[in-house]
């Protein structure tokens, strides 16, 4: 595991940005892809959350929070956060042409492939995704569903309220089962094949929410796929890291200072 750092080398780092901590959920998938690399994670939880915001609202943090990780060094920036990727990415994209700039959308096409290989086209399985107001009434995620709503059910689950648990550092106990209960009470969670953790801070709410799916259920997120996006794209330009050696994580926030203390512990978490 890397070491969490005071200070990361001005040159070089990868600068990735969320709403708060829930984007630690990327980090962990790109820390363990890219062990070599510095990286630099902005928590915006002062913002947060996102997901409720306007898009320019969004788009304004974006832009401001990209210059000040390019400022301090940044090679590639991710975007660690659905909400921002739908919002803002192509604004990024436009406004700084020559900088790989990845972003994050719902894990919809793995988890449908799944269950669609699965049951083999016998059957047609169910698949729900849960995400925040902001990813599911923007068109981006509107596209997406649309390439894959014939293929098997997609039940799409707006869930206002639930990245605020993570930001707390609330991620198991009866409060959560609770909420959680109210928000797919009225849903036949018990039957779906898959589920789709479409905000970073969802992962790390995966045991809670085990608890209420049946013991087929299958979690998707698309932490994996960023880290390996992010490779691709160091690769490309010729910016991998290839020394052998252990890069280091910085956290920086905007809230709260015991949010980078919460912050190396989700890191941390097995």
């Amino acid at each position: 595991m890397k070491k969490v750092g005071k200070e990361v080398s001005q040159v070089d780092c990868i600068g990735i940005f969320d709403s708060g901590v829930g984007g630690i959920s990327v980090l962990r998938a790109l820390v363990k892809e890219l062990p070599n690399e510095n990286f630099l994670y902005y928590g915006d939880s002062f913002y947060a959350p996102y997901g409720t915001k306007t898009v320019e609202e969004i788009q304004k943090r974006s832009v401001e929070i990209t210059e000040y990780l390019l400022k301090k060094g940044a090679k590639a920036i991710v975007v660690a956060c659905n909400s921002a990727t739908s919002a803002a990415v192509n604004l990024l994209r436009e406004r700084y042409p020559k900088l790989p700039i990845i972003g994050i959308e719902p894990a919809l096409k793995p988890a449908v492939c799944r269950v669609t290989e699965k049951y083999n086209g016998e059957k047609t399985g169910k698949v729900m995704v849960m995400a925040t107001p902001m990813t599911i009434r923007e068109e981006k995620f509107k596209k997406l569903l649309e390439r894959y709503k014939e293929k098997t059910d997609i039940l799409c689950v707006s869930c206002p309220g639930l990245m605020e648990y993570v930001e707390k550092g609330v991620t198991f106990g009866d409060e959560l089962d609770g909420f959680l209960m109210k928000l797919l009470g009225e849903y036949d969670y018990k039957n779906m094949d898959a589920v789709v953790l479409g905000c970073t801070h969802y992962p790390f709410l995966k045991d809670a929410l085990s608890k209420f799916f049946g013991e087929g259920t299958e979690f998707f997120d698309g932490g994996e796929g960023v880290a390996k996006e992010t490779r691709r794209r160091l690769e490309g330009i010729g910016r991998l890291n290839k020394e052998n050696v252990f890069g280091e994580v910085v956290f920086e926030n905007s809230g709260d200072p015991c949010m980078i203390e919460l912050s190396q512990k989700l890191l941390a978490l097995d």
